[in-house]
């Protein structure tokens, strides 16, 4: 074998060697950013539904608490502004905002034992009970992804790769500004 046969041989080798963990490295951050995609979808999914379901409940509520017009129009809004959304963080801030009205809406039904009999008012809770745990578990399962993508990229040799083809951090999904203070409900108005 000729020696120019032979380095042929050599820098073949020596990029196979090279290119085989670009190559697995490029592939694990495209599924895990695939991953992070798809449980964002989830999130949206299932806001979705609760978006859905709140203006039957909300009309079954009426139906008995006619002069609680206030909360029914910053439920309406809230679920405007998370239709709106068009980011993770506008997503976050909005469904805090619904979150927010739709237990200031709960606090009112208190004041209605008969509502709190009807059936229908009893399988909404129900389902909209359910939504939000779903909810709940979609974000957690959201942010782990998010976790497992950002820490892929940020990581050496990925770090680099991630450089290279575009792979930037995701945001992780944050309870929005104030989500921790308890909402105040006045019922001298």
């Amino acid at each position: 074998m000729s020696k120019t046969l032979k380095s042929v041989f050599i820098v073949l080798g020596i990029i196979l060697i090279l290119a085989i963990p670009v190559v697995s490295g490029y592939n694990k951050m495209v599924a895990l950013d695939q991953v992070v995609t798809s449980a964002e979808g989830d999130i949206e999914t299932e806001l979705q539904r609760r978006n859905d379901l709140i203006p039957n409940f909300v009309n079954t509520v009426k139906g008995y608490a006619t002069h609680e017009k206030e909360i029914f129009t910053e439920v309406a809004d809230a679920r405007a502004k998370l239709g709106g959304a068009t980011n993770v963080e506008e997503r976050a801030n909005a469904d805090a905002e619904l979150s927010s009205s739709l237990s200031r809406l709960l606090v009112v039904v208190e004041n209605y034992p008969e509502l709190k009999a009807n059936q229908n008012f009893r399988d909404l809770s129900v389902e909209l009970e359910g939504t939000e745990n779903r909810i709940k578990i979609k974000r957690q399962e959201y942010n782990e992804a998010v976790k497992n993508y950002n820490t892929t990229i940020r990581r050496f040799p990925n770090s680099i790769i991630a450089g290279i083809f575009g792979f930037e951090q995701k945001d992780y999904y944050k309870a929005a500004e104030g989500a921790k203070e308890v909402p105040k409900v006045d019922f001298t108005k």
